[in-house]
């Protein structure tokens, strides 16, 4: 059977949209009307390299089986889609023809994914004894997520590192790390259907007789996404510093006994919630994974850049941990540092 999925967000939305499409299955990328013109005009272009190659691969939508084409807010017809993927950041969400969409997707009941850093409010009424009011504070706009029936809601990691590079168009993307995307199941057995059928289809899809990075794959387990916590508060947010960005790779080796000591920490954390240890990834092969990462990280470019609101994981962890009567020092200062920088921007 072949999908329509809509996906909210056409930066990192088009690596997740050209796996789709390498499975035979369609996509629509919402987002800005010159985004959605370049997209419908030139289609997509994802450079990636697959283990191995010594040059990476330039994968234009024009030779997938699937298709793709992008559209504003306003203009999308939410029943003509099966499944719905949130790859916007959190802070976009308040904008009101996004919030509009959101309000029309939560009324016709349609599944929905989120590879958002920052879990949807939504999926987190999923986790057994959460405060939700408590969490409320770290999200730039929490009303978006109150018409949700959270059994239609799921969270996958974003683990794959990708970013636009600035040299190239909007329709372009390169990905940095090209790991897997890692999804929780649905609350609801026909919507895990879905989810389970574009797993095995991207799994078996192939370009030019090619296996590419990047698979989906399916847990039981509610908390396999949130492995990727420990990792945003490792290296992503103290890529944030006082004097200025700097690469991931910096922020987890300049002390690796500082990183493991907060990674070991967050992975508490979430354990406390519920997670089991084997749904967390170790830390030395994360710290293995982040000598590759000689960029800043997304929430750092973006804060550096004068951005008044970023996703706050940082915050957000360290709010749950406060409701579980957990606390750690070091996390608290670099919360700290971001609050100060985001206050300056939006000053």
């Amino acid at each position: 059977m072949t999908y329509n999925v809509l996906i909210l967000g056409a930066s990192y939305g088009s690596l997740f949209s050209t796996k789709l499409m390498m499975a035979g299955h369609n996509a629509t990328l919402v987002c800005l009307p010159e985004e959605a013109q370049l997209i419908n005009a030139e289609g997509t272009t994802v450079r990636i390299t697959r283990r191995g190659a010594s040059e990476p691969d330039l994968i234009h939508s024009s030779e997938l089986s699937g298709t793709v084409k992008g559209m504003t807010p306003e203009n999308v017809r939410v029943e003509d889609y099966d499944l719905i993927v949130l790859a916007m950041q959190e802070p976009q969400f308040r904008a009101p023809p996004v919030w509009d969409l959101l309000k029309r997707i939560a009324a016709s009941g349609r599944p929905c994914l989120s590879i958002m850093n920052m879990p949807p409010l939504a999926y987190l009424r999923r986790i057994p004894g959460l405060n939700d009011e408590a969490l409320k504070v770290n999200y730039t706009e929490p009303r978006v997520w109150d018409d949700f029936d959270p059994d239609n809601f799921t969270l996958c990691s974003p683990d794959p590192q990708a970013f636009r590079p600035p040299e190239e168009k909007l329709n372009f993307l390169h990905v940095g790390l090209p790991t897997n995307f890692k999804a929780s199941v649905f609350g609801k057995e026909d919507h895990n259907v879905i989810l389970y059928q574009l797993a095995n289809d991207i799994e078996a899809a192939r370009f030019k007789d090619n296996e590419i990075p990047v698979k989906l794959r399916v847990y039981e387990s509610l908390f396999v996404p949130m492995a990727k916590w420990s990792m945003l508060l490792t290296g992503n947010y103290r890529a944030i510093t006082k004097e200025g960005p700097r690469s991931i790779k910096e922020a987890v080796h300049h002390d690796l006994e500082l990183s493991k000591e907060i990674y070991s920490w967050v992975d508490t954390v979430v354990q406390k919630l519920g997670a089991d240890a084997s749904d967390q990834v170790p830390f030395e092969k994360y710290a293995n994974a982040a000598l590759g990462l000689l960029k800043p990280s997304s929430a750092a470019r973006a804060v550096f850049a004068g951005a008044p609101y970023i996703e706050r994981v940082d915050k957000l962890v360290q709010t749950i941990a406060s409701e579980l009567g957990m606390s750690n020092p070091n996390v608290d200062t670099n919360v700290k540092v971001v609050d100060e920088k985001l206050a300056a921007n939006q000053k």
